[in-house]
């Protein structure tokens, strides 16, 4: 069975990259599911719903592992949206068992987009150092990911989409362009917090609010993330 692991930022496309896995004739689809786990670690973060999310889901890891990551499933490719900044008090050895996908993006358009829910958002919560951290703990392990940036993507979804499939060794579908308006079953239950314009969505594009300015008390923050960001995004799939 082939895993397919999504190490993502948060405010990235991973949403819209679950949905559009989810078309595919072969696949289902997991949503966040060490997200409950991150609460129990980040007993600080105040995320909206969160007594909601703890009682909607397992939040121990092994079991988790055991069941949903490791679980039996009943088709070729199961995806798994995970979150780089979940990986908080996780062993990550259990990464180089899949098949890991890295969706980065440009830390000035995320660090904004976070910032309209967090005034001040720290290097763990947006997610890029980790990812890089990723990316070298798996090629050091033999296991080298797929990196995908959000912005290439949104280019040339078809083309890049093919590409993604390739190195993933699954063969490409053409209903992973677009999705039904609307929420998906496989959903978590913070959809509602959260997943509004992807809900709104039917295929890849660019939100206005992607040009929203970096507010200036960030700037330290983004001249911190954008290292780890550049050397990612020159190991990532072009358009």
């Amino acid at each position: 069975m082939k895993r397919i692991h999504l190490i993502s930022n948060p405010r990235n496309l991973s949403t819209a990259l679950m949905y559009s896995f989810a078309q595919r004739s072969d696949t289902q689809v997991v949503d966040e599911p060490f997200y409950g786990f991150y609460l129990t670690q980040r007993p600080d973060v105040d995320h909206p719903g969160k007594k909601e999310v703890l009682a909607s889901m397992e939040t121990d890891s092994q079991t988790i592992l055991e069941k949903v990551i490791f679980g039996e499933y009943a088709c070729p490719v199961l995806f798994i949206k995970n979150m780089a900044h979940h990986f908080v008090g996780l062993s990550q050895q259990f990464i180089t068992q899949l098949s890991n996908l890295i969706l980065i993006r440009d830390p000035r358009q995320l660090i904004s987009s976070i910032a309209q829910q967090m005034q001040e958002p720290t290097v763990e919560d947006i997610g890029s150092q980790k990812q890089y951290e990723l990316y070298n703990y798996l090629l050091t392990n033999g296991n080298r990911p797929v990196v995908l940036d959000s912005g290439e993507l949104l280019k040339d979804p078809l083309r890049v989409l093919r590409k993604v499939c390739g190195a993933l060794d699954i063969p490409f579908e053409e209903g992973m362009l677009s999705w039904p308006a609307g929420p998906r079953p496989e959903d978590g239950v913070w959809a509602k917090y959260w997943y509004h314009n992807v809900h709104q969505s039917t295929s890849f594009a660019r939100q206005p609010t992607s040009d929203r300015p970096l507010p200036g008390h960030l700037e330290e923050l983004y001249q911190t993330a954008q290292p780890f960001y550049a050397a990612l995004y020159e190991n990532s799939i072009k358009a």
